[in-house]
């Protein structure tokens, strides 16, 4: 029996050379990396993701901001994005976050995130450098990029934005009615279902696709696409079946934030999570004001999993929760 408590050392070599290429390939480019903070009060909401909170009791320090719990992130975004509202260049981060729940085939609890945050770039430069780096570490001669709502089309016959529920609910049933009666009436759930289960598997096996233009109710913090009002500027990187990255052409208006933040708590109640903070520090930086940018994050330990041809992640990494 392996004793689990030696860390896997298997591709240690190829994940510092990964690590290695990745700072490379940013530093080339004339971004910053930064270090954002692993603990803080901000929580970027979203309702399917759950942060690990931290009585704020356990510092041991008399803070006196009022701060119940801190966050342990599950993105650098927050704070990489109030850096850029206080005026910093265009920055990349590259270390652990955190979230809740998640162990798997390419799932940690605790896992490596490369972030970055380009000034000045919109949806098209945020898809096309996300596409160099794909083809830069994985020895692609090229990239594709599909439509979402495309791919719904070729894939399954039918638009996901203006299809009946009832139709999406029938179709989806058919892969595992007891998930699709769980989901009730959440149709961005059932889509997540049809898109990992029929679609994302055919995905990024020739080379690198970029998935572009998602329903606007997957929004996120993405801004709406110019192409097609009923879409966000949102897009994915797949590679081999596998998601690894997700970038938005950057919202920069808060009150619109504010309100996708409330949605995204409503969702969280109705599926029995806790509801998240809305006064966070990254609405206020955003009335500050942040620039015009497009942000990307991207998986690491998935990355390095498809670039070498492991099936999961814990191949590539020395220790995951169950031997941390």
């Amino acid at each position: 029996m392996k004793d689990r408590s030696l860390p896997n050392l298997h591709r240690l070599r190829e994940r510092s050379e990964l690590l290695k290429n990745l700072r490379l390939f940013f530093d080339q480019r004339g971004f910053l990396e930064v270090q954002p903070p692993c603990l803080s009060t901000d929580c970027v909401i979203d309702p399917y993701i759950d942060p690990l909170r931290v009585d704020a009791r356990e510092f041991q320090l008399g803070l006196s901001q009022g701060e119940e719990f801190y966050f342990l992130q599950t993105s650098p975004e927050a704070a990489m994005k109030r850096m850029l509202a206080a005026g910093a260049p265009s920055i990349y981060s590259l270390g652990p976050v955190f979230r809740a729940g998640e162990q798997g085939q390419f799932h940690n609890l605790e896992f490596t995130m490369l972030e970055w945050y380009e000034v000045g770039a919109d949806v098209e430069q945020g898809i096309a450098i996300l596409g160099a780096l794909a083809c830069d570490v994985l020895k692609a001669e090229h990239f594709e990029v599909h439509s979402y709502r495309q791919l719904f089309q070729d894939h399954c016959g039918f638009d996901p934005i203006d299809v009946p529920l009832l139709k999406l609910v029938e179709y989806a049933g058919a892969i595992d009615s007891l998930l699709v009666s769980s989901l009730a009436e959440d149709r961005d759930g059932v889509l997540d279902l049809i898109l990992s289960h029929v679609i994302q598997p055919k995905l990024g096996h020739d080379s690198p696709v970029i998935v572009r233009d998602y329903p606007l109710s997957q929004a996120a913090l993405a801004k709406c696409s110019v192409q097609d009002k009923q879409c966000a500027a949102r897009f994915e990187l797949f590679v081999a079946g596998v998601e690894l990255a997700n970038g938005y052409d950057e919202l920069r208006d808060p009150d619109v934030l504010l309100e996708r933040f409330r949605a995204c708590n409503q969702k969280r109640e109705k599926v029995g999570r806790r509801p998240l903070p809305l006064k966070v520090p990254l609405l206020e930086a955003m009335r500050v004001g942040i620039p015009q940018c497009a942000g990307v994050a991207l998986g690491v330990d998935r990355l390095l999993s498809v670039q070498i041809g492991e099936n999961s992640i814990s191949s590539v990494m020395p220790f995951t929760i169950l031997n941390a």
